[in-house]
């Protein structure tokens, strides 16, 4: 779901799509940004025309092997298992949980579940949101930078749901300078009146997604059963 302004960290070669960046913190392949230059140019190309790119649109300009990048990227709204192993996953959760709890508590939310969105958000950490440099964004929320938002961001190439579908396309996110740094942006917009139905929820899972996809968090009809499913896939002590 989930960065405009200056817009491309480079003006040259935007950054990686989630879902198609290499894994940990090497910088992409010159084929990785070949193929995103290429799907960055195909979307708004289609959007441009007012087309939709994951219904045809220009997809005959696009690669055989862009297109399947792209395919991937739009075929991600339905998953839940992004692949990480029982230790990735325990070491996520040991990292974010201190930024967890004290977030939990100001928004009076239990932090298994803010960790749980982080990790939905994130691929338990292992797709973060990439700049051009492959360096990494810390937006472990996924959260978008509106034409308001004066802080640095980037430009990655994402999947929407609407009426019609799910649908790529390109946005642009908030850029932190750490994991912390995005825990307390979320605190602050999950405390605004826009989200209140989700402050106060404690444990209640369902009641929180709720709130975040009354406040229009998220596009995605089914993000609420994933955020329950990431709670339940949490790893115990």
């Amino acid at each position: 779901m989930l960065r405009p302004e200056a817009i491309f960290a480079s003006p040259a070669i935007p950054p990686v799509p989630q879902g198609i960046a290499p894994a940990g913190d090497a910088a992409p392949s010159a084929e990785f940004r070949t193929l995103h230059e290429e799907i960055v140019r195909y979307v708004r190309d289609g959007e441009d025309a007012g087309l939709d790119p994951m219904a045809g649109g220009a997809a005959t300009t696009l690669s055989a092997e862009a297109r399947a990048l792209l395919q991937r990227t739009g075929g991600d709204a339905g998953k839940t298992d992004d692949g990480a192993d029982a230790e990735q996953r325990r070491l996520f959760v040991e990292q974010v949980a201190p930024l967890a709890r004290e977030a939990g508590a100001r928004l009076g939310v239990a932090p298994e579940i803010l960790t749980a969105q982080a990790a939905l958000e994130s691929g338990w950490g292992q797709r973060p949101l990439r700049a051009a440099d492959g360096s990494d964004s810390h937006n472990l929320f996924g959260i978008k930078a509106g034409a308001g938002y004066g802080g640095a961001r980037i430009a990655a190439a994402t999947t929407e749901v609407s009426a019609q579908g799910a649908y790529a396309t390109v946005e642009s996110f908030r850029r932190y300078d750490s994991a912390a740094e995005s825990f307390r942006d979320v605190t602050r917009l999950l405390q605004s009146p826009r989200y209140r139905a989700v402050q106060g929820t404690g444990a209640d899972v369902a009641a929180y997604a709720a709130g975040l996809v009354q406040g229009g968090y998220a596009t995605d009809p089914r993000y609420a059963d994933k955020l329950q499913a990431v709670v339940r896939s949490l790893p115990r002590p």
